[in-house]
C-alpha cells in the first residue's frame, strides 16, 4: 500500500480540524479547538484504480496574524488540501498567500480548494473562488464539515491526483 502526506493548510477557524475529523471518524463538534503544532490522522482511501493509499493528514495549525504555516510541516507532503471559510472573505487572501508561500519554499504540489460551510450564509461565491484559483487547484469544492458535503469528495479529488 502506498502513504502519501497530505497537508491541511488554512487560515485559522475555516475547519481544517473539523473537516479531518468529519473525513477520518465521521465526527462533528460545534467547538472550536483552535489546533496547536500539528496533529496527524490516517485513513485509507480506495482510488478509482482500485489502488489503496494511506493517507496522512497532517493538520497544521492555521495561519494568523503573527503567524504563518512553518515549511517545515508541508515538507514531504505529496499535496495538501487548501481550506477557505465562505463566511471570512480574508480566508481567501490568506489562502492566496499560502500557495504562494508553498510554491516559493517547496514547489508546485497538486491541492484541492476546499470552501468549507456551506452550510452557512456565505459571504464570497464558489464561481469567485473557482476563478482565483482555476489555473491551480484539481478542483474547487463548496464542502460543510457539519454536514459532510464533499468532504469525501476532497480528499478521494487529491488522492486520485497523487
Amino acid at each position: 500500500m502506498v502513504s502519501k502526506k497530505i497537508a491541511m493548510l488554512g487560515m485559522w477557524g475555516v475547519g481544517k480540524t473539523s473537516l479531518v475529523q468529519q473525513y477520518v471518524h465521521s465526527l462533528y463538534s460545534e467547538k472550536y479547538h483552535a489546533s496547536l503544532g500539528v496533529k496527524v490522522d490516517k485513513k485509507t482511501v480506495e482510488r478509482s484504480d482500485g489502488q489503496q493509499m494511506m493517507l496522512m493528514l497532517w493538520d497544521i495549525a492555521g495561519a494568523e496574524d503573527h503567524f504563518s504555516v512553518p515549511l517545515s510541516y508541508v515538507r514531504g507532503s505529496a499535496g495538501y488540501l487548501l481550506v477557505m471559510d465562505g463566511t471570512r472573505p480574508e480566508t481567501i487572501d490568506c489562502a492566496l498567500e499560502l500557495v504562494e508561500t508553498v510554491e516559493s519554499g517547496i514547489g508546485r504540489l497538486p491541492f484541492v480548494a476546499v470552501i468549507n460551510k456551506s452550510d452557512l450564509d456565505w459571504k464570497v461565491t464558489a464561481e469567485d473562488v473557482r476563478s482565483r484559483f482555476a489555473d491551480q487547484a484539481v478542483q474547487v469544492l463548496p464542502s460543510s464539515a457539519r454536514t459532510g458535503e464533499n468532504v469525501e469528495a476532497a480528499f478521494l479529488a487529491l488522492a486520485e491526483q497523487l
